[in-house]
């Protein structure tokens, strides 16, 4: 059976509270491990506003899920997510090698750049500003 590198988008109801938004996250997790994928990376980018309602939500918390399995993963997991009434939108992509070297660069690029700008911040002080009073008489 061929395998290859997918990339899974999910788009949660945010108004579930944390415990339950971990409970739908954990149990894709688990369903991507249990039918012979791999798990490489999931990056919670947490709630975030939509542009547009969906289902009448104008917010929404993202998941991206980066995993190797087999091909007809990709139909078993888009299966679980349109029977979950919370998950209001998902899009899987099978990765090719250019965007396997693209992530890896963006990676590389962004921890190089975190390097640079923290060990090199300068510590802002704020100027004091003695109040002025006004000793004139008027009178």
């Amino acid at each position: 059976m061929r395998t290859g590198v997918y990339e899974s988008a999910v788009l949660i109801n945010a108004a579930l509270d944390d415990q339950q938004i971990d409970s739908i996250l954990s149990r894709i997790k688990d369903f991507i491990t249990n039918n012979g994928g791999q798990i490489r990376e999931v990056d919670n980018w947490g709630r975030k506003r939509l542009a547009y309602p969906v289902e009448k939500s104008k917010i929404g918390y993202y998941a991206i899920y980066r995993f190797d399995g087999p091909s007809d993963i990709v139909a078993k997991l888009e299966r679980t997510y349109s029977l979950d009434e919370q998950i209001l939108r998902f899009v899987t992509l099978k990765l090719d090698n250019d965007a396997l070297e693209q992530l890896e660069k963006n990676k590389t690029l962004s921890s190089t750049i975190k390097d640079e700008i923290i060990p090199d911040a300068v510590e802002i002080k704020t100027p004091v500003v003695e109040e002025e009073t006004n000793n004139e008489d008027n009178g």
